[in-house]
C-alpha cells in the first residue's frame, strides 16, 4: 500500500500526514469558476462527467494533495429518489418536500437510483484512470440525518427545525424516511466503489443539532449500519465519518460508527481530540477554514499545532469544514508547506 491516505486510514502513523481539503474543488479557484461557467449550472457541472472530473483534478494540479474527492453534491441522492431539485443563485438548494406518508410513498425504491446517478459513476471511472499513482480517490454521500433534513424542509435551515418538528409529530414517518435514505446511500456508495472510489466519506453536516438519545439513534446508528453494509460488500473499504458539531460526543465515535476515520470540526481542540478520539483510530482535521482567508502567522502556528498534537497516531490533515470561496490560494500553499515541514 503506497498511497499515504490509505496508509493513514489503515492505522499507520506517518512522519508527514497526508493532506486534502474539504471542498477543495471550489469557487476560490479561478479555473473552477471558468469550468462552472462552461457547464451552465451547478447541476450541469455535477452531471457532466468530463467537467466534473476536470474540477476534481484542478486542486491536485495546484497543490499536490494526497487525495481527490469526487465532485458532486449530497442532494443528488434525493433527486435520484424522485425529489425535484434546483439550486437558486445566492440562496442554495430547493427541493420538493417529504413530510407525509404520501410523499414518502412516491419516492423511488433505493435500488432504482442508479440510472439518474450514472454520470457520477462515470466521473469516478475517469478519475480512476487519470489520477497520479500516489493519490487516493474519495467518494462520498451525505449521512441520512443531514440528507433527510433537506428533504423535509426543502432547503437548508439554521437549526433543522422542520426535521425536529416531524420527529415530534410523527416519529415513525421520520424513521421510515431515514431508513429509505439509508438504503439508498448504501446503494450509491457501493456503486461509487465499483466505479473506482477507494475510500468513502459520510458527511453529517447537521449532526450537532441532534440532542440526547436522538444523536445516537439518528446520527451514529445509521452511519454504523451503512459502514457495516459497505464493508460486507467491499471488504477492506476505508470509511470516514464526519458528525459535524458533535463537540464532546466525538469521543467514542470510532466504536459507535465502525468508521476507520473520524473527521473533526474546529469545535474541539486537537489536543482534546488526540486524547479522546484518536485513541480509537485515525482522525482527520481540523484547521479552522477562516485561517485560509486571514493567513499570517496564525495560519502557520495553528497548522503546526495540529500536526504536533496528532503526531502520536494516524492523522489526515484537513480543515474543520469546507474551504470558503474567499480563501486565498497563497495561504493554501503556505498551509501545505507548514504541514510538510516548510
Amino acid at each position: 500500500m503506497t498511497k499515504p491516505l490509505l496508509r493513514a486510514l489503515a492505522g499507520e502513523i506517518l512522519p508527514v500526514p497526508p493532506i486534502w481539503i474539504m471542498r477543495q474543488a471550489g469557487r476560490y479557484l479561478p479555473e473552477y469558476r471558468a469550468t462552472r461557467e462552461r457547464a451552465g449550472s451547478f447541476l450541469g457541472l455535477c452531471y457532466t462527467p468530463e467537467l466534473a472530473a476536470e474540477v476534481t483534478l484542478q486542486p491536485l494540479r495546484r497543490f499536490g494533495l494526497d487525495a481527490a474527492i469526487l465532485f458532486a453534491d449530497i442532494l443528488l441522492v434525493p433527486q435520484a429518489l424522485g425529489c425535484d431539485l434546483a439550486f437558486e443563485t445566492g440562496e442554495g438548494p430547493r427541493l420538493s418536500t417529504v413530510t407525509t406518508p404520501a410523499d414518502l410513498a412516491r419516492l423511488k425504491p433505493a435500488d432504482a437510483i442508479h440510472d439518474r446517478l450514472a454520470p457520477v459513476y462515470e466521473t469516478l471511472r475517469i478519475l480512476a484512470r487519470e489520477l497520479p499513482p500516489a493519490v487516493a480517490l474519495i467518494g462520498f454521500a451525505g449521512a441520512p440525518w443531514t440528507v433527510a433534513t433537506y428533504m423535509i424542509a426543502g432547503r437548508g435551515t439554521p437549526g433543522q427545525e422542520p426535521a425536529h418538528a416531524l420527529i415530534a409529530a410523527d416519529r415513525p414517518l421520520f424513521e421510515s424516511l431515514l431508513a429509505h435514505v439509508e438504503a439508498a446511500t448504501v446503494e450509491y456508495l457501493s456503486a461509487q466503489v465499483e466505479a473506482g472510489a477507494e475510500v468513502v466519506k459520510l458527511f453529517d453536516s447537521w449532526a450537532g443539532s441532534l440532542q440526547g438519545d436522538d444523536f445516537a439513534r439518528y446520527a451514529l446508528a445509521p452511519v454504523r449500519r451503512i459502514v457495516q453494509a459497505l464493508k460486507a460488500r467491499h471488504p477492506g473499504l476505508p470509511v470516514i465519518a464526519f458528525p459535524r458539531g458533535a463537540a464532546g460526543r466525538f469521543a467514542g465515535t470510532h466504536a459507535a460508527t465502525k468508521a476507520d476515520c473520524i473527521a473533526l470540526d474546529e469545535g474541539v481542540t486537537p489536543e482534546w481530540a488526540a486524547a479522546h478520539v484518536q485513541t480509537g483510530g485515525c482522525v482527520q482535521g481540523n484547521l479552522p477554514a477562516h485561517l485560509l482567508v486571514e493567513g499570517g502567522e496564525a495560519l502557520i502556528r495553528e497548522t503546526r499545532r495540529i500536526v504536533a498534537a496528532f503526531r502520536g497516531g494516524p492523522h489526515i490533515f484537513n480543515l474543520g469544514h469546507g474551504i470558503t470561496p474567499d480563501a486565498r490560494i497563497d495561504h493554501v500553499h503556505r498551509m501545505i508547506e507548514a504541514v510538510r515541514g516548510g
